[in-house]
């Protein structure tokens, strides 16, 4: 083999540029010179120079772009294998050998494209060489087989390809047929790196009947099959077809008869009739696309995916994807599993999960559990902290939420608010705020009301909240010992965490909160919030992306009525206040007093007490 390899190389060497050309020139003049095909495909290779290898491309592309509808399939040869040698068309035959050099030719261009390092010029033309024939299929036709192979090749590669993907998305993504055949694709290609089997901390990955063991390899697979799904703008019914064009000339394969002719208008149709077929093929299409966009993320939703992929995904989920799926129900699989596993990719999870339980009717019995759970001063940390208490402001909204649910989240966030920055404290009495306004109920959390202080008071046993308490599960203490909190902390589940038993005597303590923006606000509690003609919510987003720098920055832009003065207003008459020491006083006339009828008594006066009563200005008088 590698004996061959040097006299190809040999071969090579003898042809100059210009002889090249003229090789090239001579295959498209006559069927005489077709064994210049063989030749000239052997430059297309990662061996030869970019030059000789551009020159290559150019005469073959030329040569089979003509004969290309001529052509028969690849499963025709393998057909003709059992027929005679007397039955053969010499015909067919020179075609069926032509076919198996245009295979060779697009498989060498695949290899220059891919190869990291082929020229990036040189990749550039195979890649519009390939995407040239995708275009021209037989009859005009999407060639699926060939544009698969192309994904297939790329995806698989261990290199990365960034510079080849952003050609498919910056020149050919725009073409809706492109995008229907990319999710094909992508669905097989996720399919093909399921994971059979993990141990030893390797990765098992079948692909076409062999096991490979490459962990890495996998991951940079998946980070190709996002980047191509997260390039690929979804078709919308209102787009037109000067947006979204076709790139082949019918738009789709033969083998796909459901959208064959989808986009052709007869030309005998009138102008009228023309519009409406234009809305229901653009409406059919959009129907279909959707089908294959949900197969294709569903499919790669399944994969193993890094930490970073996984991120990405679900940060842009709500938005790019569940919009777009036939049905979003079916990621509840996912969005469960990811909300079920704690911290940042919970939170992350919420918003789509939100969403699907919202407006698509998902039912997650545990949802309240996991939420309250979630509850944790890290999150109040968190880079996604924001929307993260938007959408808990949007599920505590229910008028139709329990008493013990909405006692749990209030007093769950009345301890944090000890614990967290004073940004999150913020956001957790707005929170607080909204949850008494919304639930009358559990206003008692606020003041209770006791026989006492000790019991509880008889008169609200039958109320509502002691009526939710029942439900919940927690048996009923008649008395509870002054000073003693019985709610657990700890508690993951919110109707045994004795929350009704309890108080917000944690916000109490936020009037003395060092931050003045807090104890400013925490003042907006004491209004009596089950009047809701005469109070409005608070919005949440207005506090949940504070920090440090946005208190400090606010403020110092707050005009202040009164500051501190490092003068008095007014002169004072005593080192210390009254009020400082009860009992005390401070009066200098007074002590001048009791000095007097001192020395009276003893008959004689103190010249030098006298004389430190008196004003300075007195004193010098005096001496004078």
């Amino acid at each position: 083999m590698a004996s061959i390899l040097a006299k190809i190389q040999k071969q090579r060497e003898k042809y100059s540029l210009k002889e090249l050309k003229t090789l090239g020139n001579q295959l498209l003049s006559s069927r005489a010179h077709i064994n210049n095909l063989p030749l000239l495909l052997s430059f297309v290779s990662l061996s030869s120079s970019p030059r000789h290898a551009l020159e290559s491309i150019i005469s073959l592309q030329s040569f089979f772009i003509p004969v290309l509808p001529e052509l028969p399939s690849s499963s025709s040869p393998k057909s003709l294998l059992n027929v005679g040698e007397e039955e053969k068309d010499p015909e067919l035959v020179y075609r069926i050998w032509l076919r198996s050099k245009f295979d060779e030719f697009v498989k060498s261009l695949i290899t220059v494209a891919v190869s990291q390092e082929s020229d990036e010029a040189l990749r550039e033309v195979a890649l519009d060489a390939v995407m040239e024939f995708v275009k021209l299929g037989k009859g005009g036709r999407f060639q699926s087989a060939i544009y698969h192979r192309l994904l297939h090749t790329i995806v698989h590669s261990t290199s990365s390809m960034d510079f080849l993907l952003d050609l498919i998305v910056s020149k050919f993504v725009k073409y809706i047929d492109v995008c229907y055949f990319t999710y094909i694709s992508v669905e097989k290609i996720a399919k093909s790196l399921e994971v059979t089997n993990i141990y030893n901390g390797n990765v098992v990955i079948q692909e076409d009947g062999k096991f490979i063991s490459r962990e890495s390899n996998i991951e940079i697979s998946i980070h190709k099959i996002h980047y191509l799904l997260a390039h690929i703008s979804p078709l919308h019914k209102q787009d037109g077809d000067h947006d979204r064009e076709t790139w082949s000339e019918s738009g789709f394969s033969s083998k796909d008869n459901e959208l064959k002719g989808a986009l052709q208008v007869k030309d005998r149709q009138t102008k009228s009739n023309k519009l409406k077929k234009d809305v229901s093929s653009l409406s059919n299409i959009a129907k279909r696309m959707k089908l294959k966009f949900t197969k294709a993320w569903l499919s790669f939703l399944r994969l193993p995916l890094p930490l970073d992929v996984y991120k990405e995904v679900l940060i842009s989920l709500h938005q790019a994807v569940i919009p777009h799926m036939s049905n979003p129900v079916m990621l509840c699989d996912f969005l469960t599993r990811s909300y079920d596993i704690g911290g940042v990719i919970s939170v992350m999870a919420l918003s789509s999960l939100f969403i699907l339980m919202t407006q698509y009717g998902l039912e997650y019995p545990n949802f309240y559990e996991k939420l309250y759970a979630l509850l944790v001063p890290s999150t109040f940390m968190a880079k996604h902290r924001a929307k993260f208490f938007q959408l808990l402001d949007s599920c505590l909204k229910s008028p139709l939420l329990p008493a013990y649910l909405a006692a749990a989240f209030a007093k769950k966030l009345s301890r944090l608010s000890l614990s967290v920055p004073p940004s999150g404290t913020l956001v957790i009495i707005a929170l607080i705020h909204n949850l008494l306004r919304r639930h009358p109920s559990i206003n008692f959390l606020v003041h209770w009301q006791t026989d006492d202080d000790t019991n509880r008071d008889p008169s609200r046993e039958g109320t509502e909240f002691g009526e939710n308490a029942k439900e919940s599960g927690v048996p009923e203490v008649p008395s509870r010992k002054p000073g003693i909190d019985l709610f657990n902390s700890e508690e993951s589940d919110p109707a045994k965490c004795n929350a009704m038993r309890s108080s917000l005597w944690e916000i109490d303590t936020l009037r003395h909160h060092y931050c003045p923006p807090v104890s400013r606000f925490v003042a907006s509690l004491e209004n009596d919030l089950t009047v809701r003609a005469k109070t409005t919510e608070v919005a949440v987003k207005d506090f949940s992306s504070g920090s440090y720098a946005t208190i400090f920055k606010a403020e110092i832009g707050r005009r202040m009525k009164q500051v501190p003065l490092a003068f008095y207003k007014s002169t004072p008459t005593s080192l210390f206040s009254e009020s400082d020491f009860v009992g005390w006083t401070f009066n200098a006339k007074e002590n001048e007093r009791k000095g007097t009828e001192h020395d009276d008594e003893n008959g004689a006066v103190d010249i030098s007490k006298e004389d430190d009563l008196k004003p300075t200005k007195r004193q010098r008088i005096d001496c004078c």
